[in-house]
């Protein structure tokens, strides 16, 4: 299995690093975000993989020519025209998984110890179009699942919006809908490919809400494994606590 991580944001949050450097490169204990999720990925199985790239896209293709991809195969898709967000970064990406049956996706500020195997496991048992991985934590936003755990919608508690299916239920089936925070990172089947409707800079929660009514997304709650955001400064010093 191939992955993809996600490195093109600007990293705002991470600002005054950012100004100078992509977030990819923030240091926690010695190595870099984007480093440890290479490691994360090969102790997981996973060797091979594709990078996107915007913000200082030559010194993240720097650090993985110097470092030989820490022991990983690793190719680059180049964003430097234009930052695509998830859903355009991926479908950008699109031809690094032609001859895959699934991938995994990640975004390069999560740090985690998320049992990957175990997720890939559900996701080929059960063969959903996505699995999600999830967890009980508190949020502003949300994706919600039915009694079977499918994908029905997404809601931002602060200000009511709501994506998705859940746009068409009554208010007493929302009620049975069991809300969980996304931690950005997903194993997706590749006829996603055939299915994307979008162009250009859009979202993969964007697209999971235009396919959720007609295809099964699924989540995989990882609540007992640590997740850490590393999304802002003060954010690193709490991960240099979990994550050695």
């Amino acid at each position: 299995m191939k992955a993809l991580i996600l490195a093109a944001g600007l990293g705002t949050r991470l600002q005054p690093f950012t100004l100078h450097h992509p977030k990819a490169l923030a240091v926690v204990n010695g190595k870099t975000l984007l480093q440890r999720n290479v490691e994360y990925l090969q102790q997981q199985g996973i060797t091979e993989l594709i990078v996107n790239v915007h913000h200082f896209p030559d010194q993240i293709i720097n650090a993985i020519e110097t470092n030989n991809g820490w022991g990983s195969k690793i190719s680059i898709s180049d964003e430097s025209d234009a930052v695509l967000e998830t859903g355009g970064g991926l479908q950008k990406a699109a031809w690094y998984f032609e001859k895959e049956e699934s991938f995994v996706v990640m975004n390069v500020d999560m740090l985690t110890t998320l049992p990957l195997t175990k997720m890939i496991q559900q996701h080929e048992n059960n063969n959903p179009l996505a699995t999600l991985a999830i967890t009980d934590r508190t949020s502003s936003r949300y994706l919600l699942f039915d009694a079977n755990n499918k994908l029905c919608g997404w809601k931002n508690t602060a200000t009511l919006e709501e994506k998705g299916a859940v746009l068409s239920y009554t208010e007493t089936q929302k009620l049975a809908l069991v809300a969980k925070a996304f931690s950005g990172i997903h194993v997706i089947n590749t006829k996603i490919f055939n299915l994307i409707e979008q162009q250009g800079k859009f979202s993969l929660i964007d697209v999971y809400m235009s396919l959720c009514c007609n295809h099964t997304i699924e989540g995989f709650n990882h609540s007992d494994s640590l997740l850490i955001d590393v999304g802002k400064p003060e954010r690193i010093l709490k991960a240099e606590g979990l994550f050695f």
